[in-house]
């Protein structure tokens, strides 16, 4: 099995190249010089079709959402990009409107890697990296709802409107007791789901849900957030560990080297911010 240490230490050293060519790539289609040579075994892993095929998920905002030419722009492109490029490979955009999906595209290898929230559900199948950025979930009502907290929510009469296979949908499906789970398509439509059921609660991205809370009158988030969804990379755990130890290792490097905060400034992003190395998190 190849040494992830040796990984760690190849991507630091040519971090300049890596970071330069996720920066500058995007929109790019040709394949690029990769920036360190990379095992032909991982290459194999990763190129079954030759390009690096990445799942988007344009139902979380906090990561991609549809460019002003309806390319798809946001962290994970950028990332996914930047991965191509240290292939050598062309990028090959999977693009689909929900966490679900996302994650059906990645487990039947229509995607080489994905983007998802860490879940042991989709751990089944898919190798997660440590998480490169931090989400936080926040429940919103109605601004006359007498409820004001989270421990309020999870009552009989409540109905709490999640995005159907997202992570606060197999959070809340296991920890909620006694309110009720409806699921909207996909989580852009949880408010108007919300709405238009006459639900008493909406869960979702902060970011999200304060986007429609403004295009709504009459609507609040509660103070706390209920849960912190950790956003992690993921390739198909058929293409075996090595793989999975490669892109853990990637992840670390686009953490440490500031790619990462560079890419939620440039696109302009609130309410995630970048994760802890994962030693640091295993250690905490």
């Amino acid at each position: 099995m190849l040494n992830r240490r040796h990984f760690i230490g190849t991507l630091l050293s040519s971090s300049g190249l890596v970071f330069a060519g996720g920066m500058a790539a995007q929109g790019a289609h040709a394949a690029p010089q990769p920036a360190v040579a990379v095992p032909p075994a991982i290459r194999a892993a990763f190129l079954p079709t030759g390009k690096l095929r990445a799942s988007i998920n344009l139902g979380n905002p906090i990561l991609a959402q549809a460019g002003p030419e309806g390319r798809p722009v946001g962290v994970s492109v950028d990332l996914a990009q930047a991965f191509a490029t240290l292939l050598g490979a062309e990028l090959e955009l999977v693009v689909v409107q929900s966490a679900g999906k996302s994650v059906e595209g990645v487990l039947a290898e229509r995607a080489d890697i994905g983007f998802f929230a860490v879940d042991p559900l989709r751990g089944a199948g898919i190798a997660f990296t440590a998480p490169y950025v931090d989400i936080e979930g926040f429940y919103l009502v109605r601004k006359d709802s007498p409820i004001t907290s989270n421990a309020q929510v999870d009552v009989l009469q409540n109905r709490v409107v999640v995005g159907k296979g997202s992570a606060y949908d197999l959070f809340l499906t296991r920890t909620l007791q006694r309110a009720t789970l409806l699921r909207s398509a996909t989580s852009p439509t949880v408010v108007a789901t919300f709405l238009r059921d006459g639900a008493e609660v909406a869960a979702g991205v902060r970011q999200q849900l304060q986007a429609d809370a403004a295009k709504h009158h009459g609507l609040r988030l509660l103070d706390q957030r209920f849960m912190v969804i950790e956003q992690a990379m993921g390739v198909p755990k058929s293409r075996g560990q090595e793989a999975a130890d490669f892109l853990a290792a990637y992840v670390e490097r686009m953490k440490a080297s500031g790619f990462v905060a560079q890419a939620l400034q440039r696109h302009h992003i609130q309410g995630a911010i970048v994760a802890a190395p994962a030693a640091a998190a295993a250690a905490a």
